[in-house]
This record gives C-alpha cells, sequence and structure tokens, in this order.
C-alpha cells in the first residue's frame, strides 16, 4: 500500500493516478484585512501559491473561512435540532480556510502544503479526502 493510502482513484492518463487531498489551514486569525498593512502583500503571496498550484494542474477549490465566532453548530437528537453559537470544538486553533489540491500521492500534497504561505505562522493539515462507492456529491 503506498502512502497516500493505496487507492487508484483517478486516472488521468496512464502514467498518471491521483488523489484529492484537502488542506486544512489552521491558527490564522491574524491574517491581515483589506486597508491593513501588509495586506497587498500577504494577498500577493497567496494569489502567488494560488497560481503556482494551478500552473502544476493540481488546483481544485480553496477560500478562506470566516472567523469562528461567526460559526452555528448544528446538532439533532432525538427529532430536535440544536443550534450553537460557536464552532463545534473548542480549540485554541480555529480553522481558517482551506484548498483541495488533485496530486499524484501525499508526497506532492505535503511539498504544496510546506509552500503554503500560511505554514509560516499557522499549520496546515494535509488530509485525503475519501471515496466512498455510491455516494453522489463531491469531488473524490
Amino acid at each position: 500500500m503506498s502512502r497516500s493510502g493505496g487507492f487508484d482513484r483517478l486516472h488521468l492518463d496512464d502514467e498518471r493516478t491521483a488523489m484529492y487531498y484537502m488542506l486544512l489551514i489552521y491558527e490564522c486569525t491574524d491574517r491581515p484585512q483589506p486597508g491593513d498593512p501588509g495586506f497587498e502583500q500577504a494577498l500577493e503571496r497567496v494569489n502567488a501559491y494560488a497560481d503556482e498550484c494551478r500552473r502544476r494542474g493540481v488546483f481544485v477549490a480553496g477560500d478562506p473561512l470566516k472567523k469562528a465566532s461567526t460559526a452555528t453548530t448544528v446538532r439533532v437528537r432525538e427529532g430536535k435540532t440544536m443550534l450553537t453559537d460557536g464552532p463545534f470544538a473548542e480549540t485554541h486553533e480555529h480553522l481558517g480556510g482551506y484548498y483541495i489540491f488533485d496530486c499524484r500521492n501525499l508526497d506532492e500534497a505535503l511539498e504544496l502544503a510546506a509552500m503554503c504561505p500560511m505554514a509560516q505562522t499557522g499549520s496546515i493539515e494535509v488530509r485525503p479526502l475519501d471515496h466512498i462507492p455510491g455516494l453522489t456529491h463531491g469531488v473524490a
């Protein structure tokens, strides 16, 4: 079994089999906002990173998330819907955004995670997307 889980997921051509990976970006709460000092430079770094991922042909999606304080958690127990303001987990590191990449293997996904500008101030969790036979949505 390969480090990428051994899945033959997507046959792009005879020589390349790829897998989708999600890069979860944590602890970017101090990212500059439009008008803040350093915003233009941060935007240039992030756009250059996304452009490089597109050039490599791996970019599928990516978005920043609003602050954790804007989250609402939904639970349904015994037929009753419960809404809670805030994120599901109480943690010191908050999810700030994500990328989905179509990579050859885990090594390529880890290389791209290390190149991500947000890895310099936060952390990047790399996780393969799962394939469930019969599931009718998702990129995996």
